[in-house]
């Protein structure tokens, strides 16, 4: 198996730096940590376990970014969509506020990585912005922020007038902003992650899908269609991608999230005059709906959006046309933009929208269902299991362990994922009882 890798016909795949494939396994070898997935998480642990002097392979069944990691918006986000800081010591104790904590530093950790690195991958760290889409909401961006800043995030809270000149537009009513948040070219992110952990002397095969693994005695072993990999300690790192090449890899995990199709695009460059209005201080911007508009500019200065549609009839003519109505009604002066760029990618989506970290067994980790957090939360998480594997007690690290719940009739839940707009719609109109 070899030959260059087709990506989605994305921005980032325009834009990002050329990689040159990895070559995929083609023997047997041993290691002390073998990692399953190119994403975010996946690099993030084997980068951190590289720097220490630790002997990892990552095994990446396409090309690194090939997945979420390279396909998503491109936002670092130091919060959660829905899962608030108390609700994780409410649940996890102890390591519920490590897990917070870790959260809220998420954004600060990507950037520090990209500097440390040299990583070009088109960084801002411009900020993140939640504008309210209701007076109502503003209420519950005030208790959002009182409760980030108890668990050590800098985060402000801005009133309408203020949001409007942040925007550019008097859309909407006020909102939260998180300073360390901003942005990254998404691929170029994962391509600069994997050169580092090369570097660092860790060792990537890609096009190289991993189609079983296994504990045996004190060994894991990891089989792809033309080698293995004999490791002390397992990484899975595949999160809603964990089914998509080798649906019974991991079964049970990949039943325990709902992948859901995110769609993404891009406008051409806005003219300079427009850009000194719109959006001027260039944050990463993500309001409160559930049906989600969001936004941000990359380095070329072409806005960065997306949205949803339910059902299947002509999904990217209509979420592309959906998307440029949202943002001639927030910025009218900007008109109904073309999308030059229109690209798709799963996320993995749970019941209530906490990320889950699951044991394997001896020194085996899995994690999943990042809802739609993954750049920052997933740098952030493979940096904490890299502590794992290393030897650091996981009682004390971040690492809230919980057993897989598959979905009951994952099949037909799948199938109808995209209903959940319609009720995320009828949610936006109603204001929270706070």
């Amino acid at each position: 198996m070899s030959g260059k890798v087709a990506f989605p016909p994305s921005i980032w795949a325009a834009t990002a730096p050329e990689r040159v494939t990895a070559p995929h396994l083609k023997t047997d070898i041993e290691t002390d940590t073998v990692v399953i997935g190119g994403g975010f998480s996946g690099l993030s642990a084997a980068l951190h376990l590289a720097r220490e002097g630790g002997n990892v392979v990552v095994l990446e069944g396409e090309a690194v970014g090939w997945g979420a990691s390279g396909r998503n918006n491109g936002q670092v986000i130091p919060t959660l969509t829905s899962a608030e800081p108390d609700a994780w010591v409410g649940r996890y104790g102890e390591t519920g506020r490590r897990f917070a904590e870790m959260i809220g530093q998420s954004a600060a950790t990507v950037f520090d990585i990209i500097r440390r690195e040299g990583i070009n991958a088109e960084a801002e760290q411009a900020g993140w912005f939640q504008p309210a889409h209701s007076p109502g909401r503003v209420k519950l961006m005030q208790k959002r922020a009182e409760a980030w800043t108890r668990f050590g995030l800098d985060i402000e809270v801005l009133d309408r007038a203020q949001t409007t000149d942040l925007l550019g537009s008097d859309f909407w009513y006020g909102g939260i902003l998180a300073p360390s948040g901003g942005h990254i070219n998404p691929l170029a992110l994962a391509r600069g992650l994997a050169r580092a952990v090369e570097h660092h002397g860790g060792t990537i095969y890609e096009q190289s899908p991993v189609q079983r693994f296994e504990r045996v005695g004190s060994e894991w072993v990891v089989m792809t269609h033309h080698g293995r990999v004999r490791a002390r300690s397992l990484i899975l790192a595949t999160n809603t991608y964990t089914g998509e090449l080798v649906p019974k890899l991991a079964s049970k995990l990949a039943r325990s999230v709902v992948p859901v199709l995110s769609w993404q695009m891009s406008t051409p460059p806005v003219s300079d005059n427009l850009r000194a209005k719109i959006l001027p201080g260039r944050q990463a911007v993500s309001d409160t709906r559930g049906d989600l508009r969001f936004f941000r500019y990359d380095a070329r200065n072409r806005l960065i959006t997306g949205g949803a549609v339910m059902g299947s009839w002509k999904v990217e003519e209509r979420v592309r046309a959906k998307a440029a109505r949202n943002l001639a009604e927030a910025f009218p002066e900007l008109g109904v933009p073309e999308m030059t760029h229109v690209w798709s990618g799963y996320i993995g989506m749970n019941w209530d929208r906490f990320p889950r970290v699951h044991s394997l067994g001896p020194n085996g980790w899995a994690w999943m269902g990042f809802n739609g957090r993954g750049v920052a939360l997933g740098v952030a998480l493979g940096r904490e299991v890299a502590r794992a594997v290393a030897g650091e007690d996981p009682r004390g690290l971040a690492l809230p362990v919980t057993e897989p719940h598959p979905f009951p009739l994952h099949s037909v839940v799948r199938r109808f994922a995209p209903t959940y707009l319609a009720w995320l719609r009828r949610k936006d109109l109603v204001d929270p009882k706070l």
